[in-house]
């Protein structure tokens, strides 16, 4: 989970995509500043504009749920959705739309590249753009500015950061009356509970893509009789709020393998991982400075090679920004560091705390075998825990609020499932997947080659696949295919 906002975490402006550790920067943080004046729009019917300009009818709806429901007298709190109304004389149960993240809206992501699978559902039912708790039409916890200095990018400084300024950050929300408590997976699977409810549905589908996937879980868990069917892509399990850098350097030698491909790439990487250690081994020993775009104008920031290492945690989740890394650390290896100062946004924005998404990892948490396993396998792989950043920096910074072995135990899961995955996703690679297709039992898989974390949008046939499989109709497994990626040396 901590990882790729793809909509999970800081954005960086030039890759377009999340870097891994940085809550929801540049674009979340100004959604949930848009959020705060949304809160009052009402409900009811209008006209919904996805972002490249088409138009559809669509409805607004709200309602409301404690914000802890183990605190008697919690606030209630406001939940909005977008529904876009079937299209067929006879819908069935509707879809409800889980973002990533943890801090992806549904409204958002409709607006979006996923805008036509949207719309091609509502041949088979209903369909539902949620807002999750502490998220766009649903947020109710108030921005405040950071008061901890910026850091440098290096482990040390980026940790103390992070776990200073969340403690801060806590204290001010809690005395501003929110339950910060409440902010967790378990609460937001008894969301979607509420929202069936609200609805009038006697069951609902679920569909949904990488921290999506970990809400849909925990629905499956505590609610497993209010859902017909899940289609799930980029799959996150209970225990897999930080992945297991062991498999990400099995990603990257398979990245590495295709790049052996392209005689160009190999003559001029000969090994991938190896260039990877040595930038980020002689950034960490004397980190440079690097100068980017401030809020007041330029501004220095000391960078190691576990900045590097953020960098290209964001870069890996999708093929198209995969394919700038020889790019990148060949202009590294060459002490060109400059070229990192397009690639990360202003320190103001990829320095920011927002609220629902670390706490709701925070609340995930990790089992304690499963963290002794990746702080061995953080020692000697290639991005270490900066992958994982803020996650486990962030462990023991607020008690108590870890959800415990019960919620991270796997399970047994009967209700049909489509789960489709891309094999160059590199946030929630295929190794990490496949824990968690395991507790499956009534399963179709779609492998799309060379597709990458945003699978669902990345070859048209998986949103044919994705409306026969609502429709009822039976579903085996696929495999589909994606030309690769072409390395840019330059």
């Amino acid at each position: 989970m901590t990882h790729a906002i793809l909509n999970r975490r800081s954005m960086l402006s030039a890759a377009g995509l999340a870097l891994p550790g940085m809550a929801l920067l540049s674009g979340t943080a100004r959604a949930q500043n848009q959020a705060q004046a949304q809160a009052q729009v009402e409900a009811g019917p209008f006209r919904f504009t996805s972002g490249d300009g088409q138009e559809t009818d669509a409805e607004r709806g709200f309602f409301e749920v404690p914000e802890d429901r183990r605190i008697p007298g919690s606030r209630r709190i406001r939940l909005g959705y977008v529904r876009f109304p079937s299209t067929s004389p006879n819908p069935g149960p509707p879809i409800v739309y889980l973002a990533g993240g943890p801090g992806g809206s549904g409204v958002r992501t409709a607006m979006g590249p996923r805008f036509p699978i949207f719309m091609a559902l509502r041949a088979v039912a209903d369909v539902i753009a949620f807002d999750q708790r502490g998220t766009g039409l649903s947020s109710h916890i108030p921005d405040r500015p950071t008061s901890t200095p910026f850091p440098a990018l290096t482990r040390a400084g980026m940790t103390a950061w992070y776990r200073e300024e969340m403690q801060k950050a806590w204290v001010d929300w809690t005395r501003a009356g929110v339950a910060m408590t409440g902010y967790n997976t378990e609460q937001n699977a008894d969301d979607i509970e509420d929202l069936r409810r609200h609805l009038g549905a006697e069951k609902i589908s679920l569909w949904g893509i990488s921290y999506g996937t970990h809400l849909a879980l925990s629905v499956l868990r505590r609610h497993p009789g209010s859902i017909d069917r899940v289609a799930l892509a980029s799959l996150e399990g209970q225990d897999q709020t930080v992945k297991r850098p062991a498999h990400i350097d099995m990603f990257l030698d398979r990245v590495d393998r295709l790049m052996g491909t392209d005689p160009a790439v190999r003559a001029a990487i000969p090994n991938m991982p190896a260039l990877m250690r040595r930038v980020h081994e002689r950034l960490e020993a004397d980190p440079a400075t690097v100068t980017m775009p401030g809020e007041n104008g330029p501004v220095d920031v000391r960078m190691g090679g576990f900045g590097v290492q953020l960098m290209a945690s964001a870069l890996v989740a999708n093929p198209p920004q995969l394919s700038m890394l020889p790019r990148i650390y060949l202009a590294l290896d060459a002490g060109k560091t400059d070229v990192l100062a397009s690639l990360f946004p202003p320190p103001h924005r990829y320095f920011s705390i927002t609220g629902m998404p670390e706490a709701m990892d925070l609340a995930s948490g990790i089992s304690p075998e499963r963290l002794a396993l990746i702080e061995k396998e953080a020692k000697t792989s290639v991005l270490g825990d900066a992958f994982n950043m803020p996650m486990p920096h962030l462990l023991g910074a607020i008690p108590g609020v870890d959800l415990g072995a019960a919620f991270r135990a796997p399970m047994r899961i009967e209700t049909p499932a489509l789960l489709v995955a891309g094999s160059l996703d590199g946030r929630t690679p295929l190794e990490e997947q496949a824990e968690v297709i395991a507790q499956f039992r009534n399963k179709a898989q779609v492998r799309v080659e060379n597709a990458g974390h945003n699978v669902f949008e990345a070859h048209p046939e998986v949103q044919t696949l994705l409306t026969r499989f609502f429709q009822g109709q039976a579903a085996s497994d696929v495999d589909l295919t994606l030309p690769p990626p072409r390395f840019a040396l330059e």
